[in-house]
């Protein structure tokens, strides 16, 4: 059986993504638990993968929320897809959302097929991690990214809101830390 290596981005930021390997007769729901255990997300909410294209266009549906495949049905289950059934194309794409209020959203991309599997590991299985996994549960409004940056350079809340730095002078580097990662923006 083919080991299929999928590449998991979250769509935020393609710069974190997780590699996941995974055997073809695997179902979508194998997948799906690989997928909240790599970005360390708590699983107790229902998820989706749509089959794609390369211009990131939603198409089938597969849902932990259908129990069996009906014909004519609005989704497939993934309990009962194996993931080789909607693997047609070497680069095939799929989207995966997560958790329908918060809605997280991750590219997933087949980037490898090989035929060779270890007998002394579980799959599927995260093969590769890069960047740190998004909060599931986010304090709110900005919190994190202050946080990133105050670990970074070491500052106290009340310096980070005055925009000092330890020393007490002005700290330009924390500000244009702060606005280079402004989500893409560069007018301010």
């Amino acid at each position: 059986m083919p080991l299929l290596k999928f590449r998991v981005y979250w769509e935020e930021d393609d710069l974190i993504y997780r590699d996941i390997d995974i055997i073809s007769s695997q179902t979508f729901l194998d997948f799906h638990l690989a997928i909240v255990k790599c970005y360390e997300f708590d699983g107790k909410h229902s998820a989706q993968f749509f089959e794609s294209n390369d211009r990131w266009e939603r198409f089938s549906i597969l849902s932990t929320e259908v129990l069996v495949n009906k014909k004519d049905a609005p989704a497939l289950s993934m309990v009962k897809t194996p993931v080789s059934a909607l693997v047609g194309v070497p680069d095939q794409k799929f989207i995966y959302e997560y958790d329908p209020q918060k809605k997280w959203t991750f590219l997933v991309e087949l980037i490898g097929i090989s035929n060779e599997m270890s007998t002394q590991k579980t799959y599927p299985l995260c093969t590769r991690k890069e960047g740190m996994a998004p909060s599931q549960y986010k304090l709110g409004g900005g919190t994190d990214l202050l946080m990133e940056i105050e670990e970074k350079y070491d500052l106290g809340a009340d310096e980070m809101a005055e925009g000092y730095g330890s020393d007490g002078n002005d700290d330009d580097s924390v500000s244009d830390a702060i606005m280079d990662t402004g989500g893409g923006e560069e007018d301010y």
